[in-house]
């Protein structure tokens, strides 16, 4: 398969390489948004980042993906009297005064739908993050060498051409992990409500905006590759909730506030997806657990980070994506 067509952009950073190609879907959707979205706007106080308004009160954050994996928003919401950053991409660049531009300097609250590289590493630029419980652990794991393996051994960009002084210093931050259910208020009764879903990440958490009737289910939902992990794996905490049928389960109790959500916003490419999509994601899970051999191909997959391809299994979501999997990935073990 043949490289994208290059996508016209006035970011800071240049893409070297791609880990693997994006679908056509996602990549003409992100080129028709990125070139002639009208309220596109590039703060000078971080360069690395397109700042769309797509509500009143709710702003995605697309950056690039520092490795050679899918390109990332943040989504950034302002309350009556708080504002909340969902995730921190790799915080290239001035997040924080990015955010502090946008809402005015109103109290941040930061929150991640999990801990993975290209959703949590730029947390140190900020005091506290919020997570799901069960996705502390991960996050703890974030050390002063994290960034070592976006280059190589004579130190050059292997991904994407960046400035290095644009990454953060690592610096610990607070860390606070909050149940299913927790509701985060932005003052006035506006409350933003976190769902825990598993699957992806063992935390991997939803975030349901019922004023804006939107959820933002992080990596759980995304129009080029949907991906549950393949838990438990030796050595990662709460490992076990990755699986479809953890995922399944959790997914079910979303559907079931249909009637609040109108629109989905995932953390990769396709955004403003009617809300129909999680019913059809939640068929797929079904027919997956009713016979995972079923599949509907399989594919080889490679980490950015390394390491030996491994060979994933797919089911079509019905009128949108593919959904991910691996036969030890399916049941609560």
């Amino acid at each position: 398969m043949k490289q994208n067509f290059p996508i016209n952009s006035e970011l800071k950073a240049k893409r070297i390489k791609w880990g693997a190609p994006q679908n056509y879907i996602s990549w003409a959707y992100m080129k028709e948004l990125r070139e002639n979205n009208k309220t596109r706007r590039i703060y000078d106080i971080d360069p690395y980042v397109e700042v769309y308004q797509f509500r009143e009160n709710l702003y995605g954050l697309f950056t690039q993906n520092c490795d050679g994996a899918g390109d990332v928003w943040m989504f950034l919401i302002v309350g009556p009297q708080k504002a909340m950053l969902i995730d921190t991409a790799f915080g290239l660049g001035d997040l924080k005064g990015l955010c502090d531009a946008i809402t005015g300097g109103k109290e941040l609250i930061v929150v991640n739908t999990h801990g993975h590289v290209d959703h949590a590493y730029g947390n140190c630029r900020f005091e506290t993050v919020y997570c799901q419980e069960y996705e502390v652990p991960n996050l703890k794991e974030q050390n002063e060498h994290m960034f070592d393996y976006l280059f190589d051994e004579n130190g050059n960009n292997i991904w994407l051409e960046f400035e290095k002084e644009d990454l953060p210093k690592y610096k610990e931050y607070e860390i606070i992990g909050v149940p299913d259910g927790y509701k985060f208020d932005l003052g006035d009764g506006y409350e933003i409500e976190l769902f825990w879903l598993g699957g992806h990440a063992p935390g991997n958490a939803g975030f349901l905006d019922r004023q804006n009737r939107i959820f933002f289910p992080g990596d759980d939902l995304c129009s080029d590759v949907s991906g549950v992990g393949n838990g438990p794996r030796p050595g990662m905490q709460n490992s076990q909730y990755m699986n479809i049928e953890t995922f399944r389960n959790n997914l079910t109790r979303v559907v079931e506030h249909i009637d609040e959500i109108d629109y989905v916003f995932p953390s990769h490419f396709m955004v403003n997806v009617e809300s129909g999509v999680l019913q059809s994601e939640l068929e797929a899970c079904n027919e997956i657990l009713e016979n995972p051999d079923h599949y509907d191909y399989k594919a080889l997959s490679i980490s950015p980070k390394g390491g030996e391809p491994t060979e994933r299994c797919f089911k079509y979501i019905k009128g949108f994506s593919v959904l991910a999997y691996k036969m030890e990935g399916v049941y609560i073990p």
